[in-house]
């Protein structure tokens, strides 16, 4: 099926953020953050999904350690799928009917790559919801290598013992490179230094300010 997500007009801005984990996708939002304020736009920042389901026991449980025999990722894919719907329709289109600039670290891309990822390629339920779901202005899916990703994770403090399905992490990355390629959206090698991301980042997202202001 073909991924076709809902295009409506707003006086705001959607702007989405996708990738691995180790990605930049923090860093990135953050330098968007300051450069729009730099430029006197104050943007909203969230993230999907929310820590309603982040904080749930059979989020943690798939992503913190290799044990899945508990639950079904399909359950927990349609849970997240739902919070989107919530958090999209009540949270992210009144923000953009008000005129807001909205950065959203993951979006609904990240819910399609990850139940493809797992194997689930013939779910075409998740094709539905999408058509539900708001389209971004701009989509930027930052790339990079899985070993350059999980080193970064591994810096962190808090995750430097984290549980990581390397497998997995190499099946995602293709998802999203899909994805980015059959809805139009903007790949960004993250390799590189974040000044240098940054300044493809910049250039992308001046092109639809002009249309913002």
């Amino acid at each position: 099926m073909k991924l076709i997500l809902k295009d409506k007009k707003h006086l705001g801005k959607l702007i989405t953020f996708c990738g691995l984990d180790g990605c930049g996708k923090t860093t990135m939002i953050g330098m968007l953050k300051k450069y729009l304020k730099e430029h006197n736009i104050i943007p909203v920042l969230t993230k999907q999904p929310t820590d309603a389901i982040r904080s749930s026991e059979i989020f943690r449980t798939y992503m913190d350690n290799p044990d899945h025999t508990s639950f079904d990722y399909r359950a927990l894919s349609l849970s997240a799928a739902g919070d989107r719907i919530q958090h999209t329709d009540k949270y992210i289109v009144p923000l953009l009917e008000s005129g807001n600039i909205v950065i959203s670290d993951r979006y609904f891309y990240s819910c399609i790559a990850n139940l493809k990822a797992r194997g689930y390629m013939e779910d075409c339920w998740i094709y539905e919801i999408a058509s539900h779901i708001q389209k971004p202005d701009l989509s930027f899916f930052l790339d990079v290598d899985v070993d350059m990703a999980l080193k970064r994770v591994r810096s962190r403090e808090n995750e430097k013992n984290k549980y990581v399905d390397v497998d997995l992490q190499h099946r995602l990355r293709e998802q999203y490179l899909l994805i980015a390629k059959e809805t139009g959206g903007t790949v960004i090698s993250s390799n590189k230094e974040p000044d240098e991301c940054f300044k493809e980042i910049m250039l992308h997202t001046e092109r639809i300010l002009m249309q913002y202001v």
